[in-house]
């Protein structure tokens, strides 16, 4: 049998098996696994590496309007290369609904900033902030049947949150289509609460965006969606979960029946709020919704990814550059945390930071390592098995690990638009050597050897939590 390409004398790890094995490669898709393959004129010599399936980023905002006078630092270029150089294939971008805007149109925008210029493949989840009865009545149906899948909503951001009774609306649509609903749990009258009372006594740094947004916040906005859910009786995930009390309520709702998926991201595991109390307007870096916590809620993150409590590790990559009137230090920026964009860079190092801190430290397993960061992910946004796993017949979507790599990150390496990296400094071991889409190599040792526009759409099938095929 000929092929386009073989990987040679690697071990492939999947979320469920460990093995060494060849895979050949034809017409983008994987088409044979054996012991030992030949018929190729293209061989990788795998040898030594760790054969995984490509990261899939789930959480990612990209080129997304921020306001007046504040641009985000990616775009779909920029973003998707960097995306690569952390091992990822794949990721799954929000596009934005704006006031009084069809989710249509809003669609046509991203995809026209996003075709032919991605170095991975993309698909949108939608953001829901104008839930009007011809959006949900006529408009979502239609997205869903076209392979729209999955939508967001806000419980936080003056702009973007939508009451309680718009949230019922949204998820009750959401279970008449087949879609599944994406929600960010804070509760955004406690925070502007919180937010007069700190600038009442005079207190404009980094630091206060952390006080204005506690725990018990996020908390109580989680137990709201989750009893929403409840009523409504239709699936939900629970994003960037940042501590423990928060995880109780998802597995109290479990107990209870509820389907509900928890997402947990870096920051939460290797960032505090003590990060944003720096000199020289340094902690604008670390602001980010929610805020990191403490070391006990980083414990309680690891804890929730070894137990299953999250099913998903996801970046929420939403970069904003640092050194920039357009970013974290605008002039309204420099005055008070409020006017900080809110987001991070990660998309590159959320794969690295997981393999060297969950792995390398006996925390979790590769299998466990390729379930929480593709293979989940793939099955929960109706894209399995074409991609998410490495099986006959799936997209030749790989990543080649070389688990004695050691790197120390610096924002240079990671080719991304922003100017900054949360994680300047840490020493990693493990890293994503070559990375592979649809059998085409776009990234071999830290360089992007492919071009925008290899990369392209992902229509999706409906999740399988709604389906209800086990993950």
């Amino acid at each position: 049998m000929q092929f386009d390409r073989i990987i040679k004398n690697g071990t492939i790890v999947t979320a469920s098996d460990t093995y060494r094995a060849d895979i050949g490669i034809t017409d983008g898709r994987i088409s044979a696994i054996a012991a030992s393959l030949d018929g190729a004129d293209d061989i990788v010599d795998a040898t030594g590496l760790y054969v995984m399936p490509g990261g899939i980023d789930s959480h990612v905002h990209i080129d997304q309007p921020s306001g007046d006078g504040i641009v985000m630092a990616d775009n779909f270029e920029t973003g998707t290369r960097s995306a690569a150089i952390g091992g990822n294939t794949s990721i799954l971008a929000f596009c934005m609904q704006e006031k009084g805007d069809s989710l249509r149109h809003s669609l046509d925008v991203y995809h026209a900033k996003a075709d032919g210029n991605c170095h991975i493949d993309v698909a949108f989840h939608m953001i829901v902030t104008d839930p009007t009865p011809s959006v949900l009545g006529q408009e979502l149906p239609a997205l869903v049947e076209d392979g729209y899948t999955s939508f967001k909503v806000f419980m936080t951001y003056e702009n973007l949150r939508l009451r309680d009774d718009e949230i019922l609306d949204t998820l009750d649509a959401a279970r008449r289509t087949g879609a599944l609903v994406l929600v960010h749990c804070e509760n955004e009258d406690a925070i502007r609460f919180l937010i007069g009372q700190h600038e009442e006594a005079g207190e404009f740094s980094a630091k206060s965006h952390a006080t204005t947004r506690p725990i018990a916040a996020e908390r109580e906005a989680t137990h709201r969606a989750l009893s929403l859910a409840e009523i409504v009786d239709t699936p939900i995930v629970i994003v960037h979960v940042s501590n423990r009390q928060a995880m109780e309520e998802i597995e109290r709702a479990r107990v209870r029946g509820s389907k509900v998926v928890g997402e947990t991201c870096p920051q939460y595991l290797m960032l505090t709020a003590d990060d944003l109390d720096q000199d020289e307007l340094e902690g604008a870096k670390f602001v980010c919704s929610p805020p990191p916590r403490d070391k006990e809620s980083q414990d309680a993150c690891w804890d929730g990814l070894e137990r299953g409590v999250f099913d998903l590790f996801s970046s929420d990559h939403c970069p904003f550059r640092f050194n920039d009137p357009e970013g974290k230090l605008n002039e309204k920026g420099k005055k008070s945390f409020r006017w900080i964009p809110n987001g991070i860079p990660g998309v590159a190092t959320r794969l690295p930071i997981l393999f060297s801190e969950g792995v390398q430290k006996g925390r979790i397993d590769l299998n466990r390592f390729v379930a929480l960061t593709s293979t989940n992910h793939a099955k929960l946004y109706g894209m399995y098995p074409q991609k998410g796993t490495i099986a006959i017949g799936s997209d030749a979507d790989l990543a080649l690990w070389d688990p004695n790599k050691n790197v120390t990150i610096t924002n240079d390496i990671l080719q991304q638009g922003c100017d900054y990296s949360p994680y300047e400094g840490l020493e990693v071991k493990g890293w994503p050597v070559h990375t592979i889409v649809r059998g085409k190599t776009v990234v071999m040792d830290g360089e992007v050897t492919g071009q925008k526009g290899d990369g392209k759409y992902l229509p999706r099938q409906k999740s399988n939590l709604v389906t209800s095929t086990p993950v």
